[in-house]
């Protein structure tokens, strides 16, 4: 029996639905039905989509994941269709963080809807972080300071656009850029403005249509201390950027003595 057998078996008994009548509501016979739910036959696309439909539930959810695992209650319904995997908790009752690896990082954005994939990842625990849905990120670059390689950005769930606040930082998951750490200035109504921490770096903007999730910052997990002070945290750009400070300064006497 497949995982969708077992998954629609699950789902009808949860809304106390014999085979006949939940066959009628999908418009199908029972017997045609049954061969689904003994995993004796495999629905076409049009079935796939009305149970779908009546069970408010996402069809890759229902092939890939084995839902009686997850309370459906707590799992949260997007935008798109898709469906974000619920809070799960360990033994003594903390929130698990789903952890973004490194390495395969670039594979967050083709993987962020797989449920199998979501579901793979390793996890940790933070008794501070309570509720909401949390999801750590890898640092890639000098963007964000003090994050920088090997860190990890712990962001908590944004349900709704109209949740970001101007100031906070978030990472943003996008169809141009995949995952994106910046901290927003402004919200127009086809885009937000976003900026770094590191001046060197221009404002820009990210079309709404390429956001496809967005977390707020909440922690960050550091590989080693932060020394503001060794010369090791400086590169070419940010020598650049004390000179385009140097620079400023001198117009600005210049202009002062004319």
């Amino acid at each position: 029996m497949s995982i969708f057998s077992d998954n629609i078996r699950f789902l009808r008994g949860k809304r106390n639905l014999s085979q006949q009548s939940f066959a009628e509501s999908i418009g199908m016979s029972r017997v045609r039905y049954s061969k689904y739910e003994d995993g004796r036959s495999e629905p076409p696309y049009e079935i796939l989509i009305s149970i779908s439909k009546f069970f408010n539930i996402s069809i890759d959810l229902l092939l890939t994941l084995d839902i009686k695992k997850y309370p459906l209650e707590e799992m949260l319904q997007l935008s798109d269709k898709r469906i974000l995997l619920p809070i799960i908790v360990d033994q003594s009752g903390n929130n698990s963080i789903e952890i973004i690896p490194q390495k395969a990082s670039m594979g967050y954005l083709s993987g962020y809807s797989d449920p199998e994939y979501i579901e793979n990842l390793q996890r940790i625990s933070l008794p501070f972080l309570t509720h909401g849905k949390y999801r750590a990120f890898p640092a890639q670059g000098d963007s964000m300071p003090p994050f920088k390689d090997g860190s990890y950005i712990i962001g908590k769930y944004v349900e709704n656009i109209e949740d970001l606040k101007s100031g906070k930082s978030y990472i943003f998951i996008t169809l141009d850029d995949g995952i994106t750490y910046k901290r927003l200035n402004a919200k127009k109504e086809n885009f937000i403005t976003v900026s770094a921490d590191n001046e060197f770096y221009e404002p820009y903007d990210i079309d709404l249509k390429n956001i496809v999730e967005i977390w707020q910052y909440a922690s960050g997990i550091f590989p080693e201390e932060f020394d503001t002070d060794s010369p090791h945290n400086y590169n070419v750009k940010d020598l650049f950027l004390e000179l385009r400070k140097d620079i400023k300064e001198l117009n600005h006497k210049i202009s002062g003595n004319q």
